[in-house]
Formats: C-alpha cells, structure tokens, sequence
C-alpha cells in the first residue's frame, strides 16, 4: 500500500524529528485507518537509503496515520511516498 508524507507531528512549540503524518489514497476514514495500526513504513531516500518506522495511531478523522520512525526524518521527505505494508 502506497502512502504520502503529509507534515511532522508537532505543535504550535514543539516538531517531533520522526513522527510522521502518512495519507493514504485508499483510506478515507477513520475505521480503515485503525486497521493499519503497528504495520511498518518504508521511505526510500534520494540516495537509495531506506528509514523504516511504524504505524502507531490514527491522526484525524480523515484517515491519516501516525508514524513513528527510528530516526529523524529529513524535511525533503515530506510530500514523498512511502510504503506501507
């Protein structure tokens, strides 16, 4: 399953360097969101390196999901796709 980076998490004084906010295409709500809780995310970077995370919660009502990556994310991750699964 394919997804986009949408943001960090964070707010309105504080980023989290490795949580990631993820939408994905085909999940509209919040129920199928909260299926894909504890699968893992894979984001490959420009230079072929791969950052693996996990899906810890849903975020919204919309059908975003919250990752929890092992290390800081780079900012041009954002708006890059990642996979999920």
């Amino acid at each position: 399953m394919e997804g986009v980076i949408v943001n960090f998490r964070g707010g309105k004084h504080t980023k989290y360097d490795n949580h990631m906010i993820i939408q994905i295409s085909s999940v509209k709500d919040r129920e199928n969101a909260k299926k894909l809780v504890g699968k893992t995310v894979v984001w490959k970077s420009p230079a072929g390196k791969e950052i693996k995370g996990k899906v810890s919660n849903m975020h919204g009502n919309s059908g975003c999901i919250r990752a929890i990556f092992e290390k800081g994310m780079p900012g041009q991750a954002i708006s890059q796709k990642v996979m999920v699964g």
